[in-house]
């Protein structure tokens, strides 16, 4: 019968130079493997590993250690030792009449991990109510210092023109393209997608539980960008995902009556054309049309002067419609919602005087103060969301043709998607029409 032994032994150990049951049995132990606790790290047992490496060539049959608290920290680490040695065909056998029971150690070990993570939830709780940062890694294009997020200068940048980038041409995979050119940082569009949305980069905290303090750290994206990022993901959700940045202002809009397709945009030049010299011709064609014979092309020129000119006839009728639907007397929606945002911030304003005065004592303080921050950030959210404008004013600016006319093709798309749900082509024969589909 082959018998080893382990011990772990502390300065206090050496100091008092006691000795351990394993020293007691000096005829019977092979070998003695001993660990000696180091100040600076005290989890360094290079002796406990060679017992384990050694026992898979040389099997021992038994394994004595002092105490079952010598093999790990914690009863995670010592269910885990224990296993490993018995899995090898040892028994380990504790020298201070302890039985080795598993159950006792996988019991303890649970309720261990149940603490563990109840003193988190705790520590998380203190620094919600404090307003600090979430645990684990800051996001890119941040860093921590001074209890908060820090713009991270090196980094920064790429997430700035990247957001640049969408509001310029409302494109998010053509954004993430030109970040992986500009700067060869690859991210996937989820990511960017997050970039453009998540709380963080708009200077606001977002836990776990779903609450969102504003105004916690410096913003990378400002709160007019935000709402702007907001209209152009909204409008841009019913389009196809490949049209939201097309180089053509028409394109995902426009829809056949008859056959109830999409029209694409398609180039032609004529055959007799020199090369090199030929002139190309744009045309609206319905994909997949099923209808025999096939619903015409219409040109794209054509289609387009005609969509600004029922623009500017039925956009001031139809703002004047949705103005006059609200009830005089009624508030405005900002009205209402920005006086819910002023009695909320009067009241974050109290707590200092009734915390003062003891009324409230500083724990009920600060979770009131954290329930009323994301209360006030909520509504700010919905005030962000409603029309930046005025939109019988705007309507009159943009119900005059040479407005439409002197845009350039991103321009135009990003007013047309502003105002437009849909563009569908009502077929006479041969002959058709416009009708717009307005958003509101």
């Amino acid at each position: 019968m082959r018998v080893v032994a382990y011990r772990y032994r502390t300065a206090a150990d050496l100091a008092a130079d006691q000795p351990g049951p394993a020293d007691e049995l000096p005829g019977a132990v092979e070998q003695v493997y001993t660990d000696i606790a180091l100040p600076a790290e005290p989890e360094y047992r290079p002796e406990r590993d060679r017992l384990l490496a050694d026992s898979q060539t040389q099997p021992p049959d038994l394994i004595l250690v002092d105490d079952l608290a010598a093999l790990g920290k914690d009863p995670e680490d010592i269910q885990h030792w224990v296993q490993a040695l018995e899995a090898i065909g040892a028994e380990v056998i504790c020298l201070n009449d302890t039985p080795v029971d598993l159950a006792s150690l996988r019991q303890g070990a649970d309720l261990a991990a149940r603490q563990r993570r109840r003193r988190l939830r705790q520590g998380h709780a203190r620094s919600r109510l404090q307003a600090l940062p979430p645990p684990g890694k800051p996001p890119y294009g941040y860093r921590r210092g001074q209890g908060r997020y820090l713009i991270d200068r090196a980094t920064a940048p790429v997430v700035t023109a990247f957001v640049n980038e969408f509001l310029l041409y409302g494109s998010l995979r053509g954004a993430v393209r030109f970040v992986e050119t500009k700067y060869g940082k690859r991210i996937s569009v989820s990511t960017g997608r997050r970039w453009l949305t998540h709380p963080v980069y708009r200077g606001d905290l977002q836990y776990q539980d779903g609450n969102v303090l504003r105004d916690t750290h410096a913003a990378i994206i400002s709160r007019d960008e935000a709402a702007q990022i907001d209209r152009l993901l909204r409008r841009n959700r019913p389009l196809p995902p490949r049209t939201a940045g097309a180089p053509r202002s028409l394109a995902g809009l426009v829809t056949c009556q008859q056959c109830q397709q999409p029209l694409t945009i398609s180039k032609t030049a004529p055959k007799t054309a020199p090369r090199g010299q030929a002139k190309t011709y744009l045309y609206l064609r319905p994909s997949g049309c099923p209808n025999r014979p096939r619903c015409k092309a219409i040109p794209y020129d054509e289609a387009l002067n005609r969509i600004v000119a029922e623009i500017c006839r039925v956009l001031p009728q139809a703002v004047a419609q949705f103005t006059t639907r609200i009830p005089p007397g009624t508030p405005a929606p900002s009205s209402r919602l920005q006086g819910q945002i002023d009695a909320k911030e009067a009241v974050l304003a109290q707590l200092p005087d009734l915390e003062e005065s003891g009324i409230l004592d500083a724990e009920t303080a600060a979770l009131r103060r954290y329930r009323l921050r994301g209360e006030v950030a909520t509504l700010h959210q919905q005030l962000a969301q409603l029309p930046p404008v005025n939109l019988q004013e705007l309507s009159q600016s943009v119900s005059i043709p040479q407005f439409w006319l002197d845009l350039s093709e991103a321009e135009r798309r990003f007013f047309f998607r502003e105002f437009i749900r849909d563009i569908q082509i009502v077929r006479d024969g041969d002959t058709w029409q416009v009708k717009l589909v307005l958003v509101f």
